[in-house]
């Protein structure tokens, strides 16, 4: 353990900080770092280097170079820079790499150098050039700050939703501020600037002077400026050799450190841990590094070498030409069990665990001074947090070797934590390999989230480690496996020097029906990327047509996507394929391409019956349909028409396509409507009233009702009205006139063909017995009882039946008896049945 610590230093007497590698930089760099323009990504993000940048003088035949490298120094873009001239450099939240130009454009490219959009910081920034930009991020992403030639300020806060902001001028700046940078106060951005002695805090409104409190007196200028990885603390570097400390508000100071070094530093960053109350600042010269904090004494580290410092979550990453490494204060549970002696319950318990694979009865010993101070608990809880800190896989495995060990003298302990850290270390190992060059630690890991570092390995094409570590981890495959396939496809589509049948047999047998894959967006990738034959074979995997049908017609693949929807049965897939063949096609093809689809024919006669009747007409005729033309004219002529001789003519229409169908009875029954609308004018101008539009029936009963008798006959005979029709139509006319002397003469004018039972049961409808029973003795003796019943004659009634030696007509008049009233009657027709079963 002693040797263990012994690249700890004290930063005062409550904080030890280390240093350690985490790669050898293997990578083959032409020109020294102060050469180039350098953007680290948080995170172990990858590493940006713009050889020859504009500010070095170099052969103008010579161009520019952006390597992109993994944290491991792995190469993973280059690409000659054919833009204008380059300000800075930074990743953003997505690790996307934002190229900030003279000329205010901001140039976007993804890990693997491939150009992904390009937007602009304004006019007012193309007219008067870039002097210096920052890459920031806040909570709503990552943002860009403009510092023009003008000497104004320009921001967005987030380039994913680009709303750029000018801020207030500073009164009296004629020249570039000696440092700034940028601060997230209350969900908003501000930029902090220093020109001589003052301070300037710029928000969206006004332009305001600050003064740091407590700050050293005789401070002519501020040469550096750094805010925490937080946004929470700011950090001062002054010409007289002072670091101010204090909140990013400048409302408290937390310390002052005289480092006595006026030299400007190259860099200045915060390196500070979660949760800890410690708070230090590492600056960074040509050939030293220092740490310094709330302590008379600073670390200072020697550099051999051009160095560059990123700030993270826990800790500053330092990598220079041949080394990577990681400065971070050394976390509670570490240093309570490496110190030297130290009692803490997890050093015991390591040295237990260690004395035990010894087979020294000293395990014994230090396991029960831990379990008589009743912090075994304690001691597993910590060998399990260290462990997590660790970098050193060997250092990782003793702790949890000690961690297994203290567990298996308690009765009672969890096992999620110990299971926990297990996985999630066995993942950080893996990420870590030089290979993959993600060197996260535990606390940004957590911070990050699993689903953020899957993403991001997907981003750097490592699919076959993303899909071990979700099967590891067993995450759902919607979150998990779906997504990464889904992903993989995505990239594979773009390989165009493999085949497209090649590439859609691959994806199908890698994916196969996997929950949560949508093949129709692999198949809009594939499209995007110019491969439309390909998306057309993606999308025959595809079982939704909901999903296949929107990407056919945007791929002007319309027929084919008429014949998805019709297959998938869904109607309003269908009209809206039919929608967009009709904007399309010219009418002809149009018309074509339906005929040879009968089902989407069908429904498009549908829509055209509601929204378009001219195109229904067209297609009827195209297609010879004249019988349907028929009934189209006939709708037509009441629909549209008014006038008498319009609507006559468009009947005239219906019966000659009617004649052409071979449908004689329709043609007839058009003629005979054409002669009834002819009548009906003829009959309202001679008589007045409403004819029109009446029906045959209608029209003759209004006549009759109106006293046409003569002219209501005349209309029977021409339209050859049979008589039983004729006699219903009259007797229902009269007796709603209540005209009973002219039905009386109608009834007796020759033989009823209804009979008279009609005109019984008309009568009583009206409630006229007395009419009625002129008509029940006329009534045939078929239909004399049921008539006798109706006008309440209920022996009468009975006598027939008797006479009849009807058993139905008996029973029906049985029913109709009451007993107070018809009691006799009753017992009549009682006896009559007794007599006839006796017979």
């Amino acid at each position: 353990m002693d040797c263990y610590t012994a690249n700890w230093n004290p930063l005062g007497d409550s904080a030890f900080y280390r240093k350690y590698e985490l790669y050898s930089m293997d990578w083959d760099l032409k020109e020294e770092l102060r050469d180039c323009l350098v953007a680290a990504a948080p995170y172990g993000g990858p590493i940006a280097l713009l050889r020859n940048p504009w500010r070095k003088e170099k052969a103008a035949s010579v161009r520019p170079v952006l390597e992109i490298y993994s944290a491991s120094g792995m190469p993973l873009a280059t690409l000659l820079w054919k833009s204008g001239p380059v300000v800075s450099l930074g990743w953003s939240a997505e690790e996307e790499l934002l190229c900030v130009q003279e000329d205010g454009g901001v140039l976007v490219y993804g890990l693997h150098g491939d150009f992904r959009r390009h937007f602009s910081m304004g006019n007012e920034v193309l007219q008067n050039q870039v002097l210096d930009a920052r890459i920031f991020h806040t909570e709503f992403g990552s943002g860009v700050a403009i510092l023009t030639g003008a000497h104004r300020f320009t921001l967005s806060a987030n380039v994913g939703d680009l709303k750029l902001r000018r801020m207030p001028e500073v009164p009296g700046l004629q020249s570039a501020p000696s440092c700034w940078t940028t601060l997230c106060q209350d969900r908003v951005a501000h930029i902090l600037l220093a020109v001589g002695p003052d301070l300037y805090l710029l928000d969206h409104a006004a332009c305001s002077t600050v003064t740091p409190p407590g700050l050293a007196p005789g401070v002519s200028s501020f040469l550096q400026m750094a805010v925490s990885f937080t946004y929470r603390h700011l950090a001062l570097f002054t010409d007289t050799g002072y670091i101010w400390m204090g909140t990013a508000s400048l409302k408290e100071k937390l310390c002052e450190f005289n480092c006595n070094i006026r030299a400007p530093p190259k860099q200045m960053v915060w390196c500070s841990r979660p949760r800890s109350k410690e708070r230090a600042v590492v600056v960074a010269w040509e050939k030293r590094l220092m740490v310094v904090g709330d302590a008379p004494e600073s670390i200072q580290f020697v550099l051999d070498e051009d160095s560059y410092l990123v700030p993270e979550l826990d800790g500053v990453r330092i990598f220079s030409h041949s080394t990577h490494e990681f400065l971070h204060e050394v976390p509670v549970a570490s240093e309570e069990i490496f110190k030297i002696a130290s009692m803490a319950p997890g050093a015991l318990l390591l040295e237990a665990q260690k004395e035990y694979e010894k087979e020294s009865q000293k395990a014994d010993e230090y396991l029960r001074e831990i379990q008589e101070l009743g912090q075994l608990t304690q001691a597993v809880q910590q060998c399990i947090e260290a462990a997590g800190h660790e970098h050193r896989p060997d250092m990782q495995k003793s702790l949890l070797r000690a961690a297994s060990f203290g567990k298996c003298f308690l009765d009672r302990f969890p096992p999620d934590s110990f299971v926990r850290m297990c996985q999630d270390l066995r993942v950080l190992n893996a990420i870590r390999d030089y290979h993959i060059g993600i060197p996260l630690t535990y606390s940004q890991y957590k911070q990050l989230t699993i689903q953020v570092l899957l993403d991001r390995l997907v981003l750097r094409r490592l699919y076959p480690l993303a899909i071990q570590i979700c099967e590891y981890l067993r995450l759902p495959e919607v979150q998990g496996v779906s997504r990464i396939l889904a992903h993989w496809a995505c990239y594979k589509v773009q390989q165009k020097d493999v085949s497209d049948e090649d590439v859609a047999r691959a994806i199908n047998q890698k994916l196969g029906d996997t929950p949560g894959v949508s093949y129709s967006d692999i198949a809009a990738r594939a499209y995007g990327c110019g491969r439309t034959e390909l998306a057309i074979k993606l999308l025959e995997y595809e079982p939704r047509s909901g999903e296949q049908v929107p990407l056919l017609l945007k791929m002007k693949r319309s027929k084919l996507a008429l014949t998805k929807a019709i297959e998938s049965g869904d109607t309003d897939l269908v009209f809206t394929v039919l929608l967009h063949l009709k904007n399309e096609l010219n009418r002809g093809d149009f018309f074509m391409t339906l005929r040879n689809q009968p089902m989407a024919l069908s429904l498009y006669r549908q829509f055209c019956k509601h929204q378009e009747l001219e195109t229904l007409k067209d297609l009827y005729n195209q297609d010879d349909n004249h019988q349907e033309l028929g009934s189209f004219h006939i709708r037509a002529s009441y629909a549209a028409e008014e006038r008498i001789e319009g609507r006559v003519a468009a009947l005239q229409t219906a019966a000659d396509a009617f004649y052409k169908a071979k449908n004689e009875f329709a043609a007839k029954a058009t003629e005979d409507q054409m002669r009834l609308l002819r009548l009906q004018r003829r009959l309202e101008d001679e008589l007045g009233g409403q004819f029109l539009d009446l029906s045959l029936h209608d029209t003759v009963t209004t006549l009759i009702l109106g006293g046409h008798n003569k002219r209501a006959e005349q209309l029977s005979r021409d339209f050859r009205i049979p008589d039983k029709r004729l006699w219903w139509l009259k007797l229902t006319a009269l007796a709603d006139l209540e005209d009973w002397e002219e039905l009386e003469k109608f009834s007796k004018s020759k033989k009823s063909p209804i009979g008279y039972l009609p005109f019984v049961e008309i009568c009583m409808k009206q409630h006229n017995k007395y009419e009625a029973k002129k008509y029940a003795s006329r009534v045939g003796p078929e239909q004399k009882v049921k008539a006798l019943l109706l006008v309440g004659d209920v022996a009468q009634a009975a006598d027939v039946a008797i006479e009849r030696r009807n058993d139905a007509e008996l029973s029906l008049v049985l029913s109709h008896c009451t007993g107070a009233t018809d009691g006799a009657t009753a017992d009549k027709i009682q006896r009559a049945r007794a007599q006839a079963q006796k017979k």
